[in-house]
Formats: C-alpha cells, structure tokens, sequence
C-alpha cells in the first residue's frame, strides 16, 4: 500500500511465549514439544491464544496484515473476529489498558489480511498492545501506520509471567475478540505479564505438559484444567502434575481452580452431579497435597461456584465463558492473583 510504512512484528515487542526456540515465531510450545505431547496438544500450541505485539507510534491510523496457519476461520462456539482476527488495546495517560479497534476484514490462509481504520488518532505517541488470534496460527504479522509517523518496540517486561494453564475456557472459546479472554483480561488489570497456556479440550494434565511447563519460571502457576478431566482422571492425574511443577519450583505459589457451575446444573441432575463429583475429588487432592507440602504449601484454591456469576447469563452455550463470564472469572481471580503478587488495588 502506497504511503504507509510496515514494521514486522519480530522488530516489536512479542510478549505471550515462554520459549525462546520456537519453531515459528508466534508458536506458544518449543520446537522440541513436537513429537513429545500429543498431536492435538501440539497443533493448539501452535495458535496464538495470548500472544501480543506491543509498541509504541504517534501515527494517526494503524494498520495490520497477517498471513494466517489455518484456513478454518470460525467455530461454532467462537466467532472469527475472534478465532482469527486481531485486537487493538492502548495504554492511556494513567497507566491503564482501553480498547481501540478490531479486525474487520479477514480473508483466506492463502491472503494477507488487512487491518483497516479504526478512525483518525491524536497523533500523540501512545503505546499499543495486539493481541493475536485465539484459535489460528499465524506465519507473519506487519503493523503499518502512515510514512510520516514514528514507530518503536518497547521494553518487554521483566516481571516473571504468571502461567495460567487450562481448557477451552481459559483459550477463549466463547469470546467475541482476541483481548476478551479472562486470561488477557487479567493481564490487563494486573499489568502482568501472563502466558496463556490454554489446550482446547485437551487440559487433561498429562506429565508431559507438566515438565514443558516446569521448565518456564513463573511467579506463580495457575491450573485450571478440571473442565477437561473428570474425577477419577482428577484422583489419578493432579496430584503428580502438580508434583512435577513442585519438584522443580518448590517455593512458587500454585493457584488450583474449581470447575465453573453449569448454568443449568440447578435442573439438570447429571450435569449437578458432574461438577460435585469433580469438586469433591479436586478438594481432596487439594487437602492431601497440604497436608505433604505442609505450612509453605502456597496452595491456593478457588471454588467454581460463582466464577460464571449466579444469573446463568455467563455463557454463550451453557458451557463455554462468554465475554460477561470472563470478566466475572476475571473478578473472582484478580484478587487472589494479586495477594499472591502482592500487587495492591483493584482495577475494574
């Protein structure tokens, strides 16, 4: 396009990846995860749940073009803008994440996909955060603003990222757009950086998504998994999972969370008894590894009921967080992560 200048990606802040020998840049697993997990597992490390491009430019348009991995474009339980477009957030004056645009065209694998015009910006420089697509891969991202206009990576974060581990849930099925996982909410909010390391359908705690995730060194762990299993798989698998991220960070808080209410658990039996089998084996589980680790367990535990709210509006399926439900998980999580950081206030 004439008159605009592009910036690859890989020039800018990438933030969102715990691994540095990727086999493509925007890959959420280690090139040598490939043949070590499941398939399945492997193919969703390879989306870009959680990834962001952070930057900063006094340019009064933004643009993006992409190559996606994928040429599935939607699912049923998660619309394209957000299965494989692009979110836009900036950071304003006082320090806090606001949202400013979306992708409103996305064309096949085989097209670039351009990012149009969100309106005319102030032309002050401003800092800027991408995140990517939840469900596609993506090959190569460019950010494109005017040929006048400045643009710069900023400085990545040194905190140790927060590693929040789970379902379909925390990879984002259900939201409307890319920044609307209660996973990036929360970054948001806690201006943290978060790896999001959600495996649609396939958070089962398997050990060896136990050792890939022990190798990273975060502030703190959070599991969130039990949608994904039920309670016998609970008796046999958490436990050792979480043996095997102790054994390597014995001092790094864990926060484990409860399965969210069924919206229609109230009358539906089976569904009642699906999540009390699960939260009766997950507490267990959680007072048995008290009970070993003793009074440094820096165990936290958060219960599922009201993670969703109580009116039975937080899903878009009776299943999956829609974006209400993810700012509700994301008001149940935030003060527990940040006692657990010790970060002060709240910010809603």
């Amino acid at each position: 396009m004439e008159n605009w200048k592009w910036t690859d990606a890989v020039e800018l802040c990438i933030e969102g990846i715990g691994w540095i020998d990727t086999k493509e840049t925007f890959h959420r697993l280690p090139a040598y995860a490939e043949g070590t997990v499941r398939e399945v597992v492997w193919d969703l490390g390879c989306t870009t749940t959680g990834v962001t491009v952070t930057f900063a430019t006094n340019a009064t348009a933004i643009r993006a073009r992409w190559r996606l991995g994928n040429p599935t474009l939607w699912a049923n339980h998660t619309p394209i803008y957000a299965y494989s477009g692009i979110d836009l957030y900036a950071r304003t004056p006082t320090g806090r994440w606001r949202w400013i645009g979306l992708t409103n065209e996305i064309a096949g694998v085989d097209a670039e996909c351009t990012m149009t015009f969100w309106g005319a910006l102030d032309g002050d420089e401003h800092e800027f955060r991408a995140y990517l697509p939840l469900y596609n891969s993506v090959k190569r991202l460019e950010i494109g603003v005017p040929a006048g206009a400045e643009i710069r990576s900023v400085p990545r974060r040194k905190e140790r990222p927060v590693v929040y581990y789970g379902t379909s849930i925390v990879h984002g099925a259900g939201a409307s757009r890319p920044g609307m996982t209660h996973v990036a909410v929360l970054g948001r909010r806690l201006d943290y950086p978060i790896l999001n390391m959600g495996f649609s359908g396939n958070a089962v705690m398997e050990p060896e998504v136990a050792d890939l995730l022990a190798e990273l060194d975060p502030s703190v762990y959070v599991l969130d998994a039990i949608p994904n299993m039920n309670a016998a798989r609970i008796g046999e698998y958490a436990a050792p999972f979480i043996h095997r991220l102790r054994a390597v960070h014995p001092t790094t808080p864990i926060v484990l969370v409860e399965d969210r209410t069924y919206p229609a658990a109230w009358l539906t039996p089976d569904l009642e008894r699906e999540n009390s089998s699960r939260r009766r084996e997950f507490k267990r589980v959680f007072a048995t590894l008290l009970g070993e680790f003793g009074a440094e367990a820096r165990l936290h535990y958060i219960e599922g009921d009201g993670l969703l709210g109580a009116d039975g509006d937080g899903t878009n399926d009776g299943s999956h967080a829609s974006d209400l439900g993810a700012i509700r998980m994301a008001d149940a999580l935030e003060p527990v992560l940040r006692r657990v950081l010790g970060l002060n206030g709240l910010q809603r």
